[in-house]
């Protein structure tokens, strides 16, 4: 979206539609057919994607590529643009592995102009002992906006290092200005992706002459996530541009963003951007909490997500409520010092069972009991993305 978008009229405001769809396969995009078939969205409506596939979830789990592929296939059918075009312009942000009661399903971000109409409010307030950016996300002048931008692709040699770290941000900041969220504090939520070091790409760029920071494959996804945690903390000003930071990439994990959530993966080859906020501009009756967890035990953060959103679940969320969540997405990471609140876990020795893999069931299985549903975006390697040994889960749901 344009700026010129977002003041065509002052009789028009756009509008955030939320589809959370659920796929027999990970090729299966027929929920989202359906959609198009019926008229509730159209194709060119369609701005982002963020799905939960049921792969490995690792460098090789090629269900996010079949899933992507898919997805450009039907765009484009439906549209008339070439896939290739719109796999360039559109984020399909997808995260592998569905252990435990997570349910593989997608969410589609739609935008449409609708007629402006008197802005709404939640309808209650939030307690006044909410933190400050609970207390305004409601406003009744304000709405979930939401922006995307893509970085240039990223070579392999950059892969981790500050050049990456600053074209993130730029995206970011991007993707802000093209959702029209002027301040840094009105973001809620940025979801990216980031390209990892193959195995090729190494060897393509030692061939042209560059050093690759690392040639290990899962190494390499774990710094591209650092790096994309980096740059969003700069964007929303977490931390400030000084590459002598770069140093701190896998090692002060006391500097992390609490509102990033970052996937790696083979299928891209930039970094691709989703920035979720609140903004004037906008209008609808969806809103999203976000909210750190400090570890992977912290059933209390899920609440303070679902809190500004007029939700609570006691200790299970209320059906009538939980109807009323359209997506919910959350980051998490297996303790790399080997405790959890002080007790002994054997994540990181297991040689059977990969760590995210456990992690990822492990919290899934958390959050989605609060919530009453296992179709949640869960995605592992927390890396910088809210505080170290735990991660982030952030909320949408329409206000009542």
């Amino acid at each position: 979206m344009t700026s010129a978008l977002l003041s065509t009229s002052a009789d028009l405001r756009p509008q955030l539609a939320v589809h959370r769809l659920a796929m027999a396969h990970p090729g299966d995009l027929s929920a989202l057919a359906a959609l198009f078939d019926a008229g509730t969205v159209a194709a060119e409506e369609v701005v982002a994607v963020i799905g939960k596939t049921e792969g490995n979830g690792g460098v090789n789990d090629f269900t996010r590529g079949y899933f992507t592929q898919s997805l450009m296939q039907l765009l484009a059918e439906r549209t008339g643009r070439p896939a290739e075009a719109i796999w360039r312009a559109l984020p399909c942000v997808l995260s592998g592995g569905t252990e435990g009661v997570l349910s593989p399903h997608y969410v589609v971000f739609s935008r449409r102009l609708v007629p402006a109409h008197a802005a709404r409010g939640a309808s209650t307030d939030p307690p006044v002992d909410a933190p400050a950016d609970a207390r305004t996300i409601d406003a009744a002048s304000a709405a979930l906006a939401i922006g995307t931008a893509f970085s240039p692709p990223t070579p392999a040699q950059d892969i981790g290092r500050w050049t990456h770290v600053r074209a993130v941000a730029q995206a970011v900041r991007a993707a802000m200005d093209q959702a029209g969220i002027d301040r840094p504090e009105d973001v809620a939520f940025v979801q990216l992706k980031s390209p990892c070091v193959t195995s090729a790409r190494a060897q393509a760029a030692a061939a042209a002459g560059h050093a690759v920071l690392t040639a290990d494959p899962g190494r390499s996804m774990a710094f591209a996530r650092a790096a994309g945690a980096f740059g969003a903390a700069i964007a929303l000003g977490e931390l400030p541009d000084d590459p002598v930071l770069e140093g701190a990439l896998l090692q002060d994990f006391d500097r992390f963003s609490a509102r990033a959530s970052v996937s790696s993966g083979v299928e891209v080859e930039a970094n691709e951007v989703i920035v979720l906020g609140h903004s004037t501009r906008w209008q609808g009756p969806l809103r999203m909490g976000c909210a750190p967890m400090r570890d992977a035990l912290d059933i209390a953060a899920v609440g303070e997500a679902l809190r500004p959103l007029g939700l609570t679940a006691t200790p299970q969320l209320p059906a009538a409520q939980a109807a009323r969540v359209a997506a919910v997405f959350v980051k998490c990471e297996p303790d790399r010092r080997g405790q959890v609140r002080g007790a002994r876990h054997t994540m990181l020795d297991d040689t059977d069972i990969n760590a995210q893999r456990h992690i990822r069931g492990a919290v899934g299985g958390l959050v989605a009991g609060v919530l009453g549903d296992g179709r949640l975006f869960v995605s592992g390697g927390a890396e910088h993305q809210g505080p170290d040994g735990g991660g982030l889960v952030a909320v949408i749901a329409a206000v009542a």
